[in-house]
């Protein structure tokens, strides 16, 4: 059974704006799914839908099976989410806001459990302070050690690292892979492509309200991650024409000695491979040679841009 089941789900505004547009997805359990897309793309009233903040058009839910309206209370507590807006009362200590936030679900008070998770994101030295007095990061930190409070299956993240520094970044990404061990599904949305690639099982993008690609992430970096073979031309080579030749079959760039080729291995046959056999075989020298590899970034910006 997925975590998730999303079909045909629609999203339109008295105005006319469709938010989301015939979204078909699924989250496995256990895995982190993580969904990228520009600001305005959709991604914060996707997850709005999923945890019951915000109403659909059309369509259907599904969370582990149950339908995220007609049993919406069993769903949501299985829910926890990290919006991108920091919530909670200021004024609050940290213990007592994960203390309520627990007791909302029905869920026997157990400092114990509290008193792990605050530990889990290094804030056990801060859990009799009030939040107001804690640093952006702290409270970043504070709002999912509250989504955890009352130990749900899936934890949804809206843009989760925004303006923490590298540091505590990581520190969160360390804490995501211990809670997927655990079992928990997680479901974020960032802008750091940085974070989608060092953490995520498999990726969406997402523009203008639809689904661009689901993919693993292995798979899409080696499906659009284009490289390029960049090599120097020994000088002392002779055969100019010949060299031309190759350009030419090859549809190589040059740019002084410099000549680059741009190509995908989305085939157990390597393409590069093949133009250094036919140079070898040709008795053409280069001095020195470069391989570059897109990362996912590029390849988001490469969809988003089709």
């Amino acid at each position: 059974m997925n975590a998730i089941e999303i079909k045909n789900l629609n999203k339109s505004y008295q105005n006319g704006l469709k938010a989301l547009e015939n979204i078909n997805l699924s989250v496995k359990k256990g895995e982190i799914f993580a969904l990228l897309g520009p600001n305005g793309a959709g991604k914060s009233t996707l997850i709005n839908i999923i945890c019951g903040i915000t109403k659909k058009s059309s369509g259907q839910i599904r969370v582990f099976g149950r339908d995220n309206e007609a049993d919406y209370k069993k769903t949501r507590s299985m829910i926890g989410l990290v919006p991108q807006e920091i919530a909670t009362d200021s004024f609050e200590r940290v213990i007592n806001t994960l203390r309520f936030s627990r007791g909302l679900f029905n869920k026997p008070s157990s400092d114990r459990y509290l008193d792990s998770v605050l530990n889990s994101l290094e804030l056990s030295h801060k859990k009799s302070n009030q939040i107001r007095t804690l640093s952006g990061g702290m409270k970043r930190r504070v709002m999912i050690a509250k989504a955890l409070s009352h130990e749900p299956n899936i934890l949804f993240l809206d843009e989760p690292t925004a303006g923490v520094d590298v540091a505590l970044r990581k520190t969160l990404w360390s804490y995501l892979n211990n809670l997927k061990k655990q079992g928990v599904t997680i479901f974020l949305t960032t802008h750091y492509i940085e974070e989608a690639e060092n953490i995520a099982d498999r990726i969406g993008v997402i523009n203008n309200g639809k689904i661009i690609i689901i993919e693993y992430k292995k798979k899409l970096l080696k499906k659009f991650g284009e490289k390029k073979l960049i090599f120097t031309i020994n000088r002392k080579n002779k055969s100019i024409n010949t060299i031309n030749s190759i350009i030419k079959k090859y549809e190589l760039k040059q740019k002084g000695n410099k000549i680059t080729f741009n190509y995908t291995q989305n085939s157990k046959k390597d393409p590069a491979s093949d133009l250094l056999s036919e140079l070898n075989k040709r008795s053409i020298r280069f001095q020195d040679l470069e391989i570059k590899k897109n990362n996912l970034e590029e390849i988001f910006i490469n969809l988003v841009q089709k």
